[in-house]
């Protein structure tokens, strides 16, 4: 149940709290006071799309929490591992003029996406726009559906549909005609050839540019090695670093026998003698091993312009050009064999198509079954909101195997006798459209969790006694869940358990909105304003009592 909505800086709303009690609660006010920004809130905490348009002039950001009691603990808790505590839920959401959002879930940060499949289970929100839905035929199955509670028998239905797509798209894949196999092959078969023939290895690409950059800068390398040893072993005109740590640890080794405090550095200056010469001998060897040849370094040049073309043709690396040479060879073989495949492939989906066929006609005997039901349901809906004589009837159409089913389904009816049943957008006017639907929205809650079903002016059309059936059957509905009613009709705000009036006024240049609870004499006034009008009277201030008392 939703108990709180707090709304900052949205719209001409500056700041508003905003209190719903069990039941059945309305919201009234003027047309333009700002009674669709309430609604626009309450989509923003169930992770709708908003825009940065709805934030309040002169702010940099809105700010919309709510405050749920009694939630059910939904496994969505435990998917997103956001804390559940059975007496509250909090959702806040921030919306900058950046166009960026911030949700939080019970204080912990949530997307928007986990905000919306949040915010599914909590609140139904049904508007004006919804009964249109009514027309596109293409969403009748998605109300049967959601009656019929074959989320089991659907989903085993469309998991073996898509094994059975999974076969028919690989027998296309393998399907050609001769001249495209012919085509195909001859260009595998180059390519396989040609990445063969370069022979190449793993790695040798980078190996070959170490090599490369090596001799291409032997000269210097040789130089520089010659100098290191040079200044470690010394030559002509120098002696080397070698011979002078050796004389002064020669030097320093004699002594010793006369200070023997100064044995540990002559271990040490000795450990040093060995170190240099040690790394003089390893530069030596390695001057040696640097044997600059043109000849290889046209060699290394050379085979690197076979790797760099086929680079261009096959992948980014030696490594990428030989998987494309392993995919190559799987798909000429497959190619080469697709006669045999395509062969053992039909029989196997032959197989998947029998089990997926056995599961769309259990689909469709569940579906049938829960048609039934729906009809005597809506009916009897229909006739309690002042549509006695109307008939409804879902009509099934065997269709080819598809994602849904192996079914086409359509809502006819007709609501005066001795009218043949046809589309609804044939015969349901304005006011028996939004009856339809809220017919049909009562029977859908009755089989869900969600606690809390919001009506936006969904009385368009509606008058008279119409009025007065829909008030009742949306008290009714409000017996077990909490209803929020945006309405304009008397008889529909006389039936309320609580009452809002949303209110716009100016002060200073600005426009502000106010949400005010009514007390009984508040209400009284509000209906007879809605009755008769700006000018409220002493009639209309009677009717609204009497509508009240009623």
């Amino acid at each position: 149940m939703l108990n709180l909505l707090h709304i900052e800086n949205i719209a001409v709303i500056e700041q508003a709290d905003i209190h719903f009690d069990r039941g059945f609660n309305v919201l009234t006010g003027e047309t333009g006071a700002g009674k669709s920004i309430v609604i626009d809130a309450i989509s923003a905490i169930l992770g709708e799309r908003t825009y940065r348009d709805v934030i309040r002039t002169g702010s940099q950001k809105a700010f919309v929490s709510a405050l749920f009691q009694d939630v059910p603990e939904y496994s969505w808790f435990r998917e997103t591992g956001v804390s559940y505590d059975s007496q509250e839920l909090l959702i806040q959401r921030e919306i900058f003029a950046d166009g960026k959002n911030a949700c939080r879930v019970n204080g912990c940060p949530v997307t928007v996406a986990m905000l919306k499949k949040l915010g599914g289970q909590l609140v139904n929100i049904h508007g004006q726009h919804d009964s249109q839905q009514l027309f596109d035929e293409a969403n009748h199955l998605v109300y049967l559906d959601l009656f019929a509670q074959d989320e089991v028998e659907l989903q085993d239905y469309q998991a073996r549909f898509a094994k059975v797509q999974n076969v028919q798209r690989e027998i296309q894949r393998l399907s050609m005609d001769e001249s495209e196999k012919l085509r195909r092959v001859e260009a595998l078969e180059y390519q396989i050839e040609e990445i063969e023939r370069a022979d190449l290895k793993p790695g040798e690409d980078e190996a070959l540019e170490d090599r490369r950059k090596l001799l291409q800068n032997s000269e210097k390398l040789s130089e520089g090695l010659a100098r290191a040893v040079a200044a470690l072993y010394g030559d002509e005109d120098q002696e080397g670093a070698s011979g002078l740590m050796g004389e002064a640890e020669h030097a320093l080794s004699r002594i010793t026998r006369y200070d023997g405090s100064l044995a540990a550095l002559s271990e040490r200056l000795s450990d040093l003698v060995y170190s240099v010469q040690d790394v003089a001998e390893e530069l030596r060897d390695h001057m040696d091993s640097l044997a600059y040849s043109a000849d290889e370094l046209e060699h290394i040049e050379s085979r690197l312009d076979v790797i760099h073309r086929l680079r261009r043709k096959y992948g980014s690396s030696v490594e990428d050009i030989l998987q494309y040479l392993d995919h190559a060879k799987q798909e000429l073989e497959e190619i080469e064999f697709a006669s045999d495949r395509i062969e053992q492939l039909s029989k196997e989906l032959a197989g998947l198509t029998k089990a997926a066929e056995e599961a769309g006609l259990q689909l469709r005997q569940v579906r049938l079954t829960a048609a039934k039901k729906l009809e005597t349901r809506l009916c009897a809906e229909l006739a309690a909101l002042d549509m006695p004589k109307a008939q409804f009837v879902c009509q099934f159409e065997e269709q080819p195997m598809a994602a849904s089913g192996m079914d086409l389904v359509r809502f006819l009816m007709t609501a005066n006798v001795g009218e043949a049943l046809k589309p609804m957008s044939k015969v349901a006017s304005g006011g028996e459209l939004a009856r339809i639907m809220l017919a049909i929205k009562n029977v859908l809650a009755e089989r869900d969790q969600v606690g809390t079903l919001i009506f936006d002016e969904v009385d368009a059309g509606v008058s008279g006694r119409a009025a007065q059936k829909v008030a009742e059957k949306l008290r009714s509905v409000a017996r077990t869940k909490q209803v929020l009613c945006v309405t304009h009709l008397p008889q529909i705000a006389a039936a309320a358990d609580n009452h809002l009036l949303i209110a716009k006024s100016e002060h200073g240049g600005r426009t502000y909105t106010q949400v005010t609870p009514l007390d009984k004499e508040g209400r009284k006034k509000e209906i007879a304003r809605i009755i008769g009008g700006a000018e409220i009277t002493e009639t209309t201030l009677k009717s609204a009592e009497e509508m009240l008392a009623n």
